[in-house]
This record gives C-alpha cells, structure tokens and sequence, in this order.
C-alpha cells in the first residue's frame, strides 16, 4: 500500500484568469481544430465536443442534429447496422462496441455493411488486459479507423492503451459522470482536473489524443477540461432531456394542474440499463450508476449553441484565437468557492 498525497483536483476547484488580448468580438474565437491521429491514416476537422455513447443520449436523432454543428456523437452500443442510415455523416459519428462476443459480432456486421469512421471500445474499466488486447484486435482488423478507447484515470492507463492497445484516443474519467456511482460502491476513482492533466500530458507525448469523459457540471467546465490538455470533451448529462435524447418519458402533474413532463436518464452500469439490456444485476456484481428524471428541455440545438457560446466567451477572455491555443493561455487558479450560490431558486 502507499499513498499519493499531492493535492487532485476537480473542474469545481479551480477557475482561469483573465488575461489582456486583442480581441474585438466572440465570433473571432474559432472553435474548429483538425487533428492527425497516431494510427488511423484519416484527419479530422469539427468542434471537438462528443455526446456520451449512453444509451440516454448517444441517439441516432442526437448525431443528426449534432452533425449540423460539427459535433460527434458517440452512438449507443445496442444499435444494429440495420437502425445506422447510411447517409448519417461519417465525419460527427462513432458506433461503440463493447469486447463481449456479440458485441464484435454486432461491430463487424456494421463495419461491414456501414463502414464508419470512427470506432469506440468501451468498458467502465479500462485496465483489463482483456480489454487491451480486444482494442489491438480491432485495430489489426480495422487498420484505418479512428479507435477510441477507455475508460481510464491516469498515465499508465494510456500508456497502456495506446502503445499497447494501439488506439488513437483515450477515454479518461472514472467515477465522474452525474450518474456513475463507482465511486461510492468502488473507492475508485480520480477527480477528473487532475486526471486530464496527467492523461493528457502522457497522450500528447506519445503522439496521442484524450476525450475528458464525464464530471461537467457548467458550461464552464468544458473550458476547463480544455486547458487542461483535453482534445476532446465529452458529456452525457449535459445532452441528456432533449427531444432528440432517449428515455422514458413520464408526465407528472404540478401543484396548481398544470403537466410537466419529464425524460428519465441513467448510467448505464445503473440497475434500469442491466434490467433493460442483461435481465437484472448479475449476483457477481453491483449496480454502479443512477436513474434520474430531467424535465424536458425542448431542441438539444438550444444547448450546443449556448456550451459553444461559453466555450467562445472563456476564449476572449483568455486571449485564445483557437480551441487548441487554450492551454497555453490558461492559468488556473484554486479556489474554495467557484459560484455565488445566493439565488438557487427558479429563474424568471
């Protein structure tokens, strides 16, 4: 046993300082980067922001609309190549897969008749040679695709995944989804700052990328994930509640008569995905994520607009011209309280 006690951090404990520069409007502010891969022949050029492969917002109506905004979504592992339409853009869309059986069976079936650009293996647990073996699989079978692989929290994990796994980016994030509970049944896990700081610093290094996978809770967050090193930042919570998003929809009635209605959202290591998708919790294993209910919120365009807008606003602020230029220009700063929390009631 031995104990790291250097001080990590998550996106709620710090904040960026401003800095003087030459810009006259947030419409100067580029969001766009194009990016080279590591073992994947293709290039990539869009807005680095990915909806969450859940199953609650990785949507085939969420990458249509994602797509418009040069956005990629991460689809839900359970889709057939029969329900992938052949015209969804393959540029702002990845298909997941887990490393079970059926899963690469249901890959290769899509590779086959879809032939995506983009493939994300993905396990709540990035560290099992299984795993790591699975993804080199894939890449030896798939040579040319864009492999996205994870999830893990620290330097040896990537490490691991990209020399070894021979994948292009790296999920990081462990135990930092709104509705992960790893941490709480696990004891696992890594505050999500300091994972992509260390993550990202090995990644770059090996000419590798890295998504920050879960721990949002504002749109600032997002620009916070990006000076830390982040190539990619990736969000279920944030997506989820749309009209484009799946989940139940439930209708409840108000105080004064009035319906609300609302879409449910869940992890899915929660015991609502392995009910719905492996008949119940198996005996070996425990129930690692929530079920929540979100009121609708209506055209998810609304919302990338308004995370693309505060993403352009830290940018002016920081003296950024690109997305990619955000760490050089971030200087963080630690604080114990982030938000002035005076009004929590309802907005008018």
């Amino acid at each position: 046993m031995k104990i790291l006690d250097d001080i990590k951090l998550d996106f709620s404990d710090v904040l960026l300082l401003p800095k003087h520069n030459q810009y006259t409007s947030r419409s100067e502010a580029s969001l766009e980067r194009k990016l080279t891969f590591k073992y994947s022949p293709y290039t990539w050029s869009g807005v680095p922001i990915m909806v969450s492969n859940m199953d609650t917002t990785g949507t085939i109506e969420m990458a249509f609309s994602m797509q418009k905004h040069k956005v990629l979504t991460c689809l839900h592992k359970y889709y057939t190549w029969t329900e992938i339409p052949i015209f969804l853009d393959k540029e702002y869309y990845a298909v997941t897969t887990g490393i079970g059986s059926k899963d690469l069976e249901n890959l290769d079936e899509i590779m086959k008749i879809i032939d995506p650009k983009f493939i994300c293996i993905d396990v709540a647990n990035g560290y099992m040679t299984k795993f790591i073996d699975t993804c080199r699989i894939i890449r030896e079978k798939y040579p040319d695709k864009i492999l996205i692989a994870g999830n893990v929290c620290t330097s040896e994990g990537v490490l691991e995944l990209v020399l070894h796994g021979k994948v292009d980016i790296v999920k990081v994030g462990i135990g930092s989804g709104s509705c992960c509970t790893t941490r709480k049944q696990t004891g696992v896990g890594m505050p999500q700052l300091s994972a992509v700081i260390e993550c990202a610093d090995t990644a770059h290094g090996i000419n590798a990328h890295i998504i920050s996978d879960g721990g949002l809770q504002v749109i600032g967050d997002f620009s916070k994930a990006y000076a830390a090193g982040a190539d990619f930042v990736m969000s279920g919570s944030m997506f989820a509640g749309h009209n484009e998003s799946g989940g139940e929809i439930i209708e409840e009635v108000n105080n004064d008569g009035s319906a609300q209605l609302y879409k449910v959202f869940y992890g899915m290591s929660s015991t609502t995905a392995m009910n719905k998708y492996s008949g119940g919790v198996a005996k070996y294993r425990s129930s690692e994520g929530k079920t929540v209910k979100i009121k609708l919120r209506g055209p998810v365009d609304n919302t990338i607009l308004d995370i693309q807008g505060g993403i352009r606003s830290c940018m002016t602020y920081l003296g950024a011209t690109k997305i990619k230029d955000i760490p050089k220009c971030a200087t963080f700063v630690r604080v114990h309280n982030q938000l002035n929390q005076i009004y929590t009631g309802k907005e008018i």
